[in-house]
């Protein structure tokens, strides 16, 4: 009579699918609305398990689609996780667990391992389930447990730190991939995001401590630099703070303890601390600077915007006064490109080709140099397609810093031993008058003088732009060298010299690069008297006439 009465109420239940059928995915969820759980329950003792799990309130007909018959069809198929769970399913397909089940390996942990069986799902969120969690990837991977458990995050765990990471935080749930897979969350590539993720987060830091400005000084230290454009070969997190087994910077047994940071860092850099110290690896602080480094950077702070505001002044002035007087006045001005009307030598044949050299060499130095810093933007891109097999962004730099530097030894020795040259080249040699011209012109240019200065066929403007790039050459070929050689560096010099060299670099290439576009450019392409282009650099002559400085056009 009991199996009577089953049988009835399952053909309703079935009457009732088939009423409001309207294809297959309808006629499921029909059957999830109207089988009620308990009639699956007169015959299976499942129900009480999926009321504890993760599954309560879901319908049994929602999993065992066509079992609404009774008796049960023999071919019916079992329930799979895909049809709730298709994202997530896919994502478990393209880890290293679904790969080892691809290949036949019946230890590879499925969904039942790590979530329970089908009726008893844990809640993943709880912190005894994330806990378990960690014992459950245990079972295949015993070492990392064994140095997860020893680690700051396993101490945590076991304390019931709700915050603290266990193996999917760092790794995926299912998406795991191992860390020479490129899109895993542990490749060298992603796993400072993935460490970010929690030392980045300012609040979270701020409850347990520590400093979350760590995230961010490694983003933007040489490191951090060069994992953002892909390198391979560059030192990340794990690198120095260890894999499962990271310790506090307090622990003896800790990567980062004093005592062990040298043998740390040689890894990479032989020899490195074995002299000094190795102190301040994450800077986070500009007041606890070295004092080098932080008087470094106020000096550049204070010099470039002070620096490039009186250059804008200053040929601003300059640009409208020569308007105003060539245009507004009717005065007439003679200044054709590559023949003007009155010749004015300035550079001889070799000095021209060294010119070029330094023309070529300083702006692949400068967008280069710019592209190693700031590897997100868009125009860093085009150097960045190779980075990941050939760190092409680095090599140009140092070639074209080599270039630089020879271009300059080149010109010391044709000063020297070139008597035309070097007479040509006392002309450059600051004088006491150069101050006088300065302010008077600058005065001129401001409107606050009538008259217009002399102006000697060498100036300040050409004598503060020769020294400036003497001087600016040798500190970025001195900090240049500190960094390109930086196992050198860190074997037999402190650390501090490594970070002044990368500021000084840094804000020196900033203020060199402005210098040029403000100052250089003004003076031999916006000059209203020499408009489009001074021609000097390629013929030798200038449309600008000096009076006092007449020649007879002959080059040495």
């Amino acid at each position: 009579m009991e199996v009577e009465l089953l049988k009835l109420r399952m053909l309703f239940a079935g009457l009732m699918a088939v009423w409001a059928l309207g294809g297959a995915p309808m006629a499921a969820r029909a059957q999830t609305a109207v089988t009620p759980n308990s009639v699956c329950a007169d015959c299976h003792d499942a129900e009480e398990k999926v009321k504890a799990s993760a599954h309560t309130g879901v319908a049994c007909a929602s999993c065992h689609a066509g079992f609404s018959e009774y008796p049960h069809p023999e071919n019916a198929p079992k329930p799979e996780c895909a049809q709730c769970h298709q994202a997530i399913t896919q994502e478990f397909a393209l880890s290293v667990h679904a790969a080892e089940i691809k290949k036949g390996n019946e230890g590879a942990p499925n969904c039942a391992f790590c979530h329970g069986e089908a009726h008893e799902i844990k809640v993943v969120k709880t912190p005894e389930a994330r806990r378990e969690s960690v014992d459950n990837c245990g079972m295949c991977h015993a070492d990392a447990l064994e140095a997860f458990n020893k680690s700051i995050h396993g101490k945590d765990v076991a304390r019931g730190v709700r915050e603290a990471p266990v193996c999917t935080d760092c790794h995926g749930s299912h998406a795991v991939g191992g860390k020479n897979i490129e899109a895993s969350s542990v490749s060298a590539q992603h796993l400072p995001d993935t460490c970010g993720r929690c030392h980045g987060d300012l609040k979270l830091m701020q409850r347990f401590g520590l400093n979350a400005n760590q995230f961010t000084t490694f983003n933007t230290s040489f490191h951090g630099l060069a994992v953002k454009a892909g390198q391979q070969n560059v030192a990340d997190c794990a690198s120095c703070h260890g894999h499962h087994d990271i310790l506090p910077s307090t622990d003896p047994e800790s990567m980062i303890h004093p005592n062990n940071i040298a043998a740390t860092c040689g890894a990479c850099h032989p020899g490195a601390g074995t002299r000094f110290p190795i102190t301040r690896i994450h800077e986070v602080d500009p007041a606890s600077e070295p004092m080098p480094v932080r008087y470094a950077r106020i000096f550049y702070i204070w010099l470039i915007p002070g620096t490039i505001g009186f250059m804008l002044v200053h040929h601003l002035g300059d640009f409208l006064r020569k308007m105003f007087g060539l245009r507004f006045r009717g005065e007439l001005y003679w200044a054709r490109m590559m023949r003007p009307h009155r010749q004015s030598f300035r550079m001889h044949r070799s000095e021209r080709w060294l010119h070029g050299l330094l023309t070529v060499s300083f702006i692949l130095l400068a967008y280069t140099g710019f592209a190693l810093h700031y590897p997100d933007e868009w125009w860093s891109r085009p150097v960045l397609q190779w980075e990941k097999t050939y760190p092409l962004r680095g090599t140009v730099h140092r070639i074209s810093g080599i270039v630089l530097v020879v271009t300059g030894l080149i010109h010391i020795a044709m000063v020297m031993w070139n008597r035309t040259l070097r007479e040509h080249w006392k002309e450059m040699l600051p004088r006491v008058s150069d101050a006088r011209e300065m302010v008077e012109g600058t005065l001129w240019r401001l409107g606050l003088r009538k008259e217009r200065p002399h102006v000697s066929p060498h100036s300040y403007v050409e004598k503060a732009e020769y020294w400036a790039l003497v001087w600016g050459t040798l500190v970025m070929a001195a900090t240049g060298a500190l960094l390109w050689a930086n196992n050198w560096t860190l074997q037999f010099l402190p650390k501090v010299w490594i970070d002044f060299a990368r500021v000084v670099h840094y804000y020196e290439a900033v203020l060199a690069t402005l210098a040029i576009l403000v100052w250089h450019f003004y003076t031999v392409i916006f000059d209203p008297e020499v408009y489009p282009m001074d021609p000097a650099w390629v013929t030798g002559y200038s449309p600008r006439h000096f009076p006092d400085h007449e020649h007879d056009g002959r080059e040495h």
